[in-house]
């Protein structure tokens, strides 16, 4: 629907504030930075207080890990304490089953519970730092829903067959239908969205009056064919979608044309990284939603420590190369970190006017400002000589908030590696090189690290997607421990099949040599086995207990992109309108819908579904979780065993032989 300039406030206009990715507990050991996320989530809390809001969304990522720590937990839940909680009146009025935001046991929303005092609910999706993990399947947001905190909505019980259902509120005669959707590995989902195992569900009652907010923690840029989801793939009935999980923060909602829904990549309110996403100003805002219009506030958050990035080439300089100029250019860079220094001061105090004032002395603003993030890139292609990084560095400890990092020095894409680079086992060309793409962001590049280094390291048993997969969990999550159970989980699961396999007992007297190579066979075998099964220990722990007992479903694929199906929710098949409400000015908590809303199983493109369970098979293959029988290792094993068999009792009967007639 149409962005206005200004929805006044009123008993008729829903207030919601926007944020996403607060990225709590990020380097909290930083004694400099360590504090960084929790403060900057509690601005945003107190907005949502001062600005007297209805609900707050949260998109993913609270957390920066999954496992956070005591003092992570501590001040996030003393912010929702100190700012959500309270006497005043919530006046959204739940028309949808409560039992549908959770199954923590407490099958309503906070603020209708009336052991808790709730003055602004908050509801919230886990992105991929803060997602399910470990026994229970258990994220941080269900810690804080079970406390009555938060409500945490839009978990993905079956990545094979997702249902996104809505909550359904009303104040006054605006409803709102929120959705949510947790974060699903990119690849997996792109697979879901293409081949039709999305369902959107839709109140069938005044379908054209809800205005649909849509909340999604996936790839937004395209960093591969299936690593991102494109917005085509979202239903076009959606209104308004908050995308999280991106950091650059565009301080606007943008029109798609052919979905005709608008978009608000929000940002994250912590930069997590020294690149140019993070450069952009942080902010949270707040939808004004009245009917079907709505608009937006951009509030530019003050508590941010300010953050400075430039782009320097070398040869685009008056500085001549060689070692007789290195002085020369270490001062140069030296007064461009000091000029950015004064650009973030400046910038620090444009987004806080009101802690300085006409009489303040340098000194005094000094203290306010905080240290801030410097960063320069610098390409010194052509012969220049640059000092060691951290050398450089240490002259700007207690200047800036990153002294180990502040420069980055980088050579040209150059076509030749070092032949004596090029002997070794494991060869990096893009780190020999010193060279970055600029097309290439630095997920994609540590991706592309991580596949070279398995390739040559020519694994005998785990599955490189997988291990690849857990590295990457171990990066984004700082899980220590996500590697070890991953090789675990895997040896146990190869222990299994080896120890179905029968050896014959004079195998072990024959050739050492020939045994090596023979169980060197069986072991690629049965790797190979598993590849084609799409057998993967870290999926099917990823994966809930309900996903792997549904996962039987079928894989009903198209050779084109479908669109996700528009499903319907409704009380019954009547034409019964829901009854406009008037907000109470006292605290209403107890409200529902007259019945619990029931889904009809019932498709409006009915020819979208396509049951060709064979087709994209090789592209499916990783997303098995039952354990398939390794029939085909035995007969791979049993093969080899013959050939060794064969082939050894030769050997051997010439050797006993030999021995019985030296014996003779």
């Amino acid at each position: 629907m149409p962005l206005v300039d200004n929805v006044p406030e009123g008993p008729d206009t829903i207030r919601v504030l926007l944020t996403t990715d607060n990225h709590v507990g990020y380097n909290e050991n930083d004694p400099i930075r360590g504090d960084d996320g929790w403060k900057t989530f509690n601005e945003i809390t107190k907005l949502a207080k001062e600005r007297d809001v209805d609900m707050m969304v949260q998109g993913g990522d609270l957390f920066h890990i999954n496992k956070p720590s005591k003092k992570s937990l501590f001040h996030v839940i003393k912010s929702l304490r100190l700012n959500c909680m309270g006497d005043r009146p919530c006046e959204l009025e739940l028309l949808s089953d409560p039992s549908m935001i959770s199954d923590n046991g407490f099958n309503n929303v906070n603020y209708e519970d009336p052991n808790l005092n709730i003055s602004i609910p908050v509801f919230a999706i886990s992105g991929n730092h803060d997602d399910a993990t470990g026994d229970g399947l258990l994220s941080p947001l269900d810690v804080l829903a079970v406390s009555g905190l938060i409500n945490h909505f839009g978990k993905i019980v079956d990545s094979e067959a997702i249902t996104v259902s809505p909550l359904l509120f009303q104040k006054g005669r605006t409803k709102l239908a929120l959705y949510g959707m947790a974060n699903v590995r990119d690849e997996r989902l792109h697979r879901a969205f293409r081949d039709g195992h999305v369902k959107f569900q839709r109140p069938n009652i005044q379908t054209d009056q809800w205005f649909n907010l849509f909340c999604i923690h996936q790839n937004h840029a395209q960093h591969s064919i299936t690593s991102s989801i494109p917005e085509s793939y979202l239903p076009n009935f959606l209104d308004f979608i908050l995308w999280g999980h991106e950091h650059e923060c565009i301080a606007y909602p943008v029109h798609n044309p052919e979905t005709g829904f608008d978009v608000l990549q929000a940002g994250s309110s912590v930069a997590t990284s020294l690149s140019e996403g993070e450069v952009a100003d942080k902010h949270a805002f707040i939808l004004n939603i009245r009917d079907r219009d709505y608009s937006i506030e951009r509030i530019k958050l003050q508590s941010v420590r300010p953050f400075v990035m430039k782009e320097i080439s070398l040869s685009k300089t008056d500085l001549i190369p060689g070692a007789a100029s290195k002085s020369d250019v270490i001062s140069y860079l030296v007064d461009e970190v000091d000029k950015a220094i004064t650009a973030a001061g400046e910038k620090f105090k444009e987004s806080n006017p009101d802690l300085f004032d006409e009489e303040s002395t340098p000194e005094s603003e000094a203290e306010k400002i905080p240290l801030p993030l410097i960063r320069l890139r610098v390409e010194y292609s052509g012969g220049y000589e640059i000092e060691n990084v951290r050398r450089f560095s240490n002259r700007f400890v207690g200047k800036i908030a990153n002294p180990n990092d502040v420069i980055q020095f980088y050579k040209k894409r150059t076509k030749e590696i070092d032949s004596g680079m090029k002997r070794t086992k494991f060869v990096d060309k893009d780190l020999i090189e010193e060279g970055e793409s600029s097309k290439k962001s630095t997920e994609f590049q540590l991706q592309d690290l991580i596949n070279n280094f398995i390739a040559q390291a020519d694994l005998s048993l785990l599955p490189e997607s997988g291990i690849n997969y857990a590295v990457k969990k171990y990066i984004d999550n700082e899980d220590k421990h996500v590697v070890q159970q991953y090789i675990e989980k895997e040896i146990e699961r190869e222990t299994k099949i080896l120890m179905k396999i029968e050896i014959a007992d004079d195998f072990y007297d024959k050739d050492e040599d020939y045994s090596k190579k023979v169980f060197k066979q069986v072991l690629s075998q049965i790797k190979q086995e598993k590849k084609e099964n799409g057998m993967n220990s870290l999926d099917v722990e990823m994966e809930s207990e309900p996903a792997k007992k549904t996962n039987k479903t079928s894989r009903g694929s198209s050779a084109k992109s479908k669109r996700s199906e528009e499903f319907v929710i409704s009380d019954d098949n009547s034409e019964e309108e829901v009854k406009e409400t008037v907000p109470k000015k006292s605290r209403a908590r107890t409200s529902r819908a007259k019945k619990p809303v029931e889904i009809v199983e019932e498709s409006e493109d009915s020819d979208t579904f396509i049951d060709d369970a064979d087709e994209n098979d090789e592209e499916n293959d990783d997303e098995v979780d039952s354990e398939p029988e390794p029939e085909s290792a035995k007969k791979l094993a049993s093969r080899g065993r013959k050939a060794a068999t064969r082939g050894g009792t030769t050997r051997a009967g010439r050797g006993r032989g030999g021995r019985r007639g030296k014996k003779a």
